[in-house]
């Protein structure tokens, strides 16, 4: 019951995106992925609900829903696809 979450803004806490998606059902994950060079926020984040109906729910309720005057992308998260060898060194 993951879902992506995208536009947000880069001040967003984990704990706020938590807080927000509550109100739809039960909160069991929320991965907000930074940059590995800068270790900044990258501007989204999964979230985990305990349930479809849950999930649904919040995909319903905040998909364009506005945090801190930016509109909120929230969809069902797509399985992550193989990139295969990006040119790395073999041996």
């Amino acid at each position: 019951m993951k879902m992506y979450v995208g536009n947000l803004a880069f001040q967003v806490t984990g704990e706020e995106v938590s807080e927000i998606f509550s109100q739809y059902g039960t909160v069991t994950d929320v991965h907000r992925p930074v940059d590995r060079d800068t270790g900044n926020p990258r501007g989204f984040a999964f979230v985990t609900m305990s349930t479809k109906d849950e999930m649904i729910a919040a995909i319903k309720g905040l998909d364009d829903f506005e945090l801190m005057d930016r509109k909120l992308r929230v969809n069902e998260a797509q399985p992550r696809e193989e990139r295969g060898n990006l040119g790395g060194f073999r041996n």
